[in-house]
């Protein structure tokens, strides 16, 4: 068994340095919440936080996992899509989709409430916007939890439908998880209560192994006394005993009653809502404070038991039950965040959707088992028989620091006592395995580190979208760029030499490294290696494939459903190309971290978003592409491109449109004035010029309506209905090239 600290230091080496999925789990207070918060503020990786239900979701500072991931509260069928109601795929935002393509860590809270179907649907939106060869789209998961606290929900028909794909509704019945590997880190060390012989019979109810003595124990603890004590909170399994309790015991102070109706501004469901929308006391009801104070003071925290002393308009003072310090407080604010991406930082952060203002109290004589799961009691009465599900008793018992501060308002009967065979099981699997993971964790560590070096040095990705480019050039737009074509064909055979076969042999190279080096991280021969392969591809890939990239900006196609093929893959392609180019010059001058890694790697993939780093730059990238652009302008046909002479007569060549674009700024200025012509006539561009027409008038240069007729596209009907506005422009375009 770990130590006090252990197990939380290896959580976070595993969350830190490994890409492994991590169940962390463990007994009520034993601390796992506090986590979370650190990792806020200390994880270097890109994260979300994700719950099943609102006020978890607003617990844990997060936003709840049907609404990040846009799913239906249906249930998802493996090998089925997501879709929204009426059978529509839901429309994800840019900012939504590019949160996700950047993300490295997601955490869900409260797991144990999560179906093994509803993990699966986010396994197939990540895998959908990531990698989907990868569960989860290769996104790290880190769950946190207690299988033997509150179970997830499914109703019998739902089950009827999901039992043939699922042999348990828990999380770890996911079919994407079992694809993974995944460790769980038991936390053991409780915090919340110090007497060990009561900690151990609260396991004993946790696992259901109470013996004939431990409930002996804890039935000495029942009390005959219906009303509550001042200062002791009521747990009940059901909402509608606890309201009913509390407003028995509101109606018994004969004082008048104040309603406190809260606030709310933009979107927050009334399903989250952390506090009563209206708040009904009397001086001399008891409360309890559901927030933290956040102001230096800490008069107050959440779950703390007051008696109310005055009521105002906008103020309620209160007197502390543990302590009889008077505190008057105002209303309070909750908010409904969703993530966005700051546009200076490019770092994920929260953005306010909805605001949520109310005092943060309520009436707490009697709370349910279900809103009590977090807090910490000195006294307690627990009303447990009525118990409905695996965990519920177990929940109740834990709220309390003593076995002395526990009552009971009848015998506890075994039967109350709900576990859940299929959960005993499984962890009993994953903590006999999670004995060995400490001494996996260098190994873990370097995997991670070569995982994502070869990820770096991938050129996978960007093979298959030249690739699909060529191919598209090829198949649909040979007539019309033929010398563009033939370039392309040219250049195929050195970029597979050069570039896109050697990567997989220097992964394997520094996979060798890696492996036998003890500091991997400081290996002077493996960041030599790196540096050097930086140099190495960004310039083969700026001189080859950025000057391929330079010459397709003028690819177009009369073919609606070509152009629409053709600007995808370009999109894709540039993105791809710009992300890499810039990753790879950032490596060469910085070298190789894992947290500088993935923080660049974010900024350059949102960069490449907006344009910034999609598209090759017209200038050298590297010693090779200066070399290369500087031979180009030297060779004759640029001369008589751009070289300022004035075009030769019109060719019969170009007068068919077999010949590439010979002046690319017209043929831009032409294109420019098609889709403006468009617009005003309500009709697509190519009904007003075709592709192959812009590309004829931009090589020949017509000066006369005789040459423009003569020119593929050109009948006389378009002639005499465009001829003088083309020529025009022609003729603007001769007049400003120099002599």
């Amino acid at each position: 068994m770990m130590e006090k600290n252990e197990a939380l230091e290896l959580a976070w080496q595993l969350v830190e340095g490994t890409g492994i999925n991590v169940f962390l789990t463990g007994r009520a207070g034993t601390g796992k919440t506090t986590f979370l918060r650190e990792l806020r503020t200390r994880l270097p990786k890109r994260m979300v936080v994700v719950a099943p239900t609102g006020v978890a979701a607003i617990n844990a500072e997060g936003v709840t996992i049907h609404s990040f991931f846009q799913l239906p509260l249906s249930p998802f069928v493996p090998g089925g899509k997501v879709r929204s109601d009426g059978g529509r795929k839901y429309q994800f935002s840019k900012q939504k989709k590019n949160i996700i393509r950047t993300l490295d860590l997601l955490v869900i809270d409260e797991i144990s409430m999560v179906r093994a179907d509803l993990l699966d649907a986010v396994d197939d939106v990540l895998r959908r916007y990531r990698d989907s060869s990868r569960p989860f789209g290769g996104v790290q998961l880190l769950m946190i939890g207690d299988l033997q606290q509150l179970a997830p929900v499914v109703k019998d028909d739902e089950w009827q439908l999901l039992r043939e794909y699922y042999d348990t509704p828990f999380f770890f019945g996911s079919r994407a998880l079992q694809q993974t590997r995944h460790v769980t880190i038991e936390l053991q060390h409780v915090y919340r209560q110090t007497d060990q012989s009561f900690i151990d019979l609260l396991n004993k109810v946790r696992t259901g192994t109470l013996t004939p003595e431990d409930l002996e124990r804890l039935n000495a603890r029942v009390t005959k006394d219906d009303n509550t004590p001042e200062g002791v909170i009521r747990l009940t399994t059901h909402n509608r005993t606890a309201d009913s309790y509390n407003e028995r015991r509101l109606q018994a102070i004969p004082r008048a009653a104040r309603p406190y109706r809260a606030t709310v501004e933009g979107s927050f469901p009334e399903t989250s809502y952390p506090a009563d929308e209206t708040l009904t006391l009397k001086v001399g009801c008891q409360v309890m404070f559901l927030k933290n104070d956040v102001s230096f003071e800490h008069r107050f925290y959440n779950g703390k038991l007051a008696r109310v002393t005055e009521l105002k308009d906008d103020e309620v003072t209160v007197v502390g039950l543990d302590d009889g310090r008077s505190i008057t407080v105002g209303s309070m604010e909750w908010t409904n965040t969703r993530y966005v991406i700051d546009k200076e930082s490019r770092e994920i952060r929260e953005e306010v959707e909805g605001v949520f203002r109310q005092f943060p109290l309520r009436l707490a004589w009697a709370i349910t088992i279900h809103k009590s799961q977090g807090l910490t009691f000195d006294r307690a009465v627990v009303d447990v028989n009525a118990a409905f599900a695996a965990g519920q008793v177990y929940v109740a018992l834990s709220r309390c620091r003593t076995l002395e501060g526990l009552m009971l308002t009848e015998p506890l009967r075994p039967d109350a006592v709900i576990t859940d065979g299929v959960v005993t099981r499984y962890m009993d699997v994953e903590l006999s395995e999670a004995q060995t993971v400490s001494g996996r964790l260098g190994d873990l560590k370097r995997e991670y580190y070569l995982y994502l070096v070869n990820e770096f040095f991938d050129l996978q990705p960007l093979r298959w979208a030249w690739q699909k480019l060529l191919r598209l050039v090829d198949e649909h737009l040979y007539r019309d760029y033929p010398r563009l074509l033939a370039r392309y064909k040219e250049m195929a055979p050195q970029l597979e030499s050069e570039v896109f076969d050697v990567a997989p042999r220097f992964c394997r190279q520094c996979a060798d490294i890696v492996t036998a080096s003890t500091d991997y991280e400081h290996d002077a021969l493996l960041h030599g290696r790196i540096h050097k392969a930086c140099i190495y591809f960004e310039g083969k890939l700026s001189s080859q494939l950025g000057t391929l990239l330079a010459d397709a900006r003028t690819l177009e196609s009369d073919n609606k459903k070509v152009a629409e093929q053709l600007e995808e893959t370009l999109d894709n392609l540039r993105q791809l190309y710009g992300l890499k180019v810039s990753l790879l010059r950032f490596v060469a001058q910085n070298g190789f971290t894992v947290s500088s890694y993935l923080k660049q790697k974010a900024r350059f993939t949102l960069d490449g978003e907006k344009g910034s780093s999609a598209a090759p730059p017209a200038k050298g990238e590297g010693k090779l592409a200066r070399s290369s652009r500087a031979k180009a302008k030297s060779s004759p046909s640029a001369k008589e491109r751009r070289g300022g002479l004035k075009p030769s007569p019109l060719r019969e060549s170009e007068a068919r449109g077999e010949s590439d674009i010979a002046y690319p700024e017209l043929f831009e200025t032409l294109r420019r004035w098609r889709g403006t012509e468009a617009f005003r006539e309500h009709k697509s561009a190519y009904y007003i010029l075709s592709n192959a027409a812009l590309i004829a008038i931009a090589n020949a240069l017509p000066t006369n309506a005789a040459q423009l007729k003569r020119l593929k596209g050109m009948g006389p009907a378009k002639v005499a209905k465009y001829g003088e506005e083309i020529l025009e422009l022609v003729r603007d375009y001769i007049a400003e090239l120099p002599e």
